[in-house]
């Protein structure tokens, strides 16, 4: 039995399409879907616009995080498929980007952590609910971005 075989299946794509489509539908119609993290609980909630690197207009999408100080962590992980998601993609193309937050709207630029940075935020993730088991389902992935919103 080779290691993936070992680690735990993500949930179906239709099931995570589907909470993504509701999840924004919520925030775009009723304005709810946002929230902080809360350590030793649950990740936040925010939305990321990013500007299409082939369209040039904006794209939104609602993206779990935590804090490093002023910054937000989150990973570009598309479900746990193997493929970046398109919010990275755009995110690299036009690192200068938007969150919204229940705080309040703040421009951001987006990086990708490295080395000791990366590792020290990967583990910060286990201090909250929703991510499932990270190590596991990004054993699945060639590589996990972990991706740093820093506020300009």
């Amino acid at each position: 039995m080779t290691d993936r075989e070992k680690t735990p299946a993500p949930p179906p794509r239709w099931f995570v399409r589907s909470v993504w489509t509701g999840h924004r539908l919520l925030f775009r119609t009723t304005g709810r879907g946002l929230s902080r993290p809360r350590p030793g609980d649950r990740m936040g909630m925010l939305r990321l616009r990013v500007q299409g690197r082939r369209t040039g207009r904006e794209r939104a999408v609602i993206l779990g995080y935590h804090l490093d100080g002023d910054s937000y962590v989150t990973l570009a992980m598309n479900g746990w498929a193997e493929a970046d998601p398109a919010w990275w993609l755009n995110l690299r193309a036009h690192p200068s980007a938007e969150v919204d937050t229940v705080d309040g709207t703040f421009g951001v630029v987006g990086r990708e952590a490295a080395g000791e940075e990366r590792e020290r935020l990967w583990r910060r993730f286990d201090d909250y609910r929703g991510w499932g088991d990270i190590d596991a389902f990004s054993a699945r992935r060639p590589h996990t971005p972990v991706v740093v919103l820093d506020r300009r």
